[in-house]
């Protein structure tokens, strides 16, 4: 029996076009904005974005960590883990629970935030935030649809872009 050839890929609509278009021109932006920080900051976004969390909040934990920036908690140790590996943050035993750490940023790390362009938690969220609640909740409901079509995988939600 020959072997069938795959359905020739469909022609998109004007509208389908344009919001392709749209999508390529947001990827791209944050793809670029990454490859600014990376250029002139010498670490990763998600890396910039968890300094700059770390010097608003000295002594801020890991969990609180990978809450302000939406993440899982295991990515938020990798990041502290490089950050830490890379001189510039201080990760403390806090307390009486030696599991949890207060992390504290080092000079290293004041000067990678000095060099890096803004804005420090990604082109992305800093847009998001900028918009109001209705803009918010259509595109929300939009994306979860758009999501659902394209049978996403949840868990890829919690990993950062800048990683």
């Amino acid at each position: 029996m020959p072997a069938r050839k795959p359905a020739p890929p469909p022609e998109l609509s004007e509208p389908a076009t344009q919001v392709l278009r749209r999508f390529r021109l947001v990827f791209n932006t944050v793809k670029t904005h990454f490859q600014q920080v990376e250029k002139q900051a010498g670490i990763g976004g998600a890396q910039l974005w968890a300094l700059s969390l770390i010097e608003a909040r000295p002594g801020l934990g890991t969990g609180e960590l990978a809450r302000a920036m939406d993440v899982h908690q295991s990515t938020a140790s990798n990041i502290v883990r490089a950050l830490v590996g890379r001189g510039l943050i201080q990760a403390d035993k806090a307390g009486t629970d030696k599991r949890a750490v207060q992390l504290t940023l080092l000079p290293p790390g004041r000067t990678v935030l000095r060099k890096a362009p803004g804005p420090l938690s990604g082109v992305l969220p800093q847009a998001l935030a900028a918009l109001d609640a209705e803009t918010l909740a259509r595109l929300d409901a939009d994306l979860a649809r758009l999501i659902s079509v394209l049978d996403g995988d949840e868990r890829a939600a919690n990993i950062p872009l800048g990683q």
